[in-house]
């Protein structure tokens, strides 16, 4: 069976019994824990896909990690997906949860990539403009990123489309337009 569909059935019968339970914000607030966990370490994830590691050792180590800190349905989760070793898919599970838990909620995301902090205000307006924009979806979540190298303007990723009107993406184009010869160009037309 492939990554894609281990992780989609785990991740909706997660969603299932929440729902089931009246826990999903509670869970969902979990599953994103655990997502910050996984990608702040990569020693983690490590130890969910190694082989060597024999379940008694990922069981105690998953119980003093999680247990306490984490609802009673999420523990027992990561404890099922141990048992029946599948911990190993834990981060695509995750993933595919919070895709999940969006869909069923009709939140859609939009990722914002600037330059240089923006702040709150001109993030709540683009928030709303892109609120009205989007169609389908009851809320839009924005994730706004820093990458200095755009020099100036901003990249947004929202419903499948790719709009880059950085500086960065503006210097690309002109640096492929001065690549062609321009002279040449001219006299063959």
């Amino acid at each position: 069976m492939s990554v894609n569909r281990i992780a989609s059935r785990y991740a909706k019968s997660l969603i299932d019994l929440a729902v089931e339970q009246n826990n999903l914000e509670k869970i969902h607030q979990d599953v994103e824990h655990l997502r910050r966990m996984i990608k702040s370490s990569k020693d983690f994830v490590n130890f969910l896909r190694s082989p060597v590691i024999q379940y008694s050792r990922k069981k105690k180590a998953l119980e003093a990690l999680l247990q306490g800190k984490f609802e009673d349905l999420t523990f027992k989760f990561v404890d099922l997906l141990a048992a029946k070793k599948r911990e190993a898919y834990l981060p695509e599970i995750a993933d595919e949860f919070i895709i999940q838990y969006r869909t069923l909620n009709k939140i859609s995301q939009a990722i914002i990539i600037t330059a240089g902090e923006i702040t709150p205000e001109l993030e709540a307006q683009i928030k709303d403009k892109l609120q009205q924009a989007a169609v389908g979806f009851a809320n839009v979540e924005v994730v706004t990123k820093i990458d200095p190298s755009l020099i100036g303007g901003f990249i947004l990723e929202f419903e499948g489309h790719v709009y880059d009107v950085s500086v960065k993406y503006e210097l690309d184009q002109m640096r492929k337009e001065f690549k062609g010869n321009l002279f040449e160009s001219a006299i063959g037309r």
